[in-house]
């Protein structure tokens, strides 16, 4: 037997602890509007910008194309999201938020902010390091990604 101790192991916190943390947050969406973690990704991207690509998307969220073609089509399907295909390159849609999803966002944003605020406070003084520890473990791990 090794002296591997998973409940140890920095990844396995940080998924525990992503787990954990989105889990306080996705009863939400979840119970308001019937959604899942990957289609509030989704909405969550397009409330930025007026139209994202579903490359786009699934370059900034990181889940693979067809996790959020899924999701755009479930999102399609219940009304909070139109697809716009590329007219030079029928390949590329685009996806935009329809008042539905709109609407779900202006419900949602304040909601998010205050669980935010709240895990922010529950951190205290060790916030700030935390966020600095977490911006050096992305920007580590996004390097080594691209070489």
């Amino acid at each position: 037997m090794t002296n591997f101790r998973l409940e140890g192991f920095l990844p396995y916190k940080l998924n525990e602890l992503s787990r954990a943390v989105s889990g306080g947050f996705s009863h939400h969406y979840r119970e308001r509007y019937g959604i899942n973690v990957a289609e509030w990704r989704v909405v969550a991207h397009l409330s930025q910008e007026d139209a994202v690509s579903v490359r786009e998307i699934t370059r900034r969220v990181g889940m693979d194309k067809p996790k959020v073609s899924r999701a755009a089509s479930k999102l399609e399907a219940a009304g909070y999201v139109t697809k716009i295909e590329n007219k030079s390159d029928r390949r590329l849609v685009e996806l935009r938020l329809t008042k539905a999803g709109r609407e779900m966002i202006e419900t949602l944003a304040p909601i998010a902010s205050a669980y935010d605020e709240k895990l922010r406070t529950l951190l205290g003084d060790d916030f700030e390091a935390f966020e600095r520890g977490v911006s050096k473990l992305t920007a580590s791990t996004n390097s080594r990604a691209e070489t």
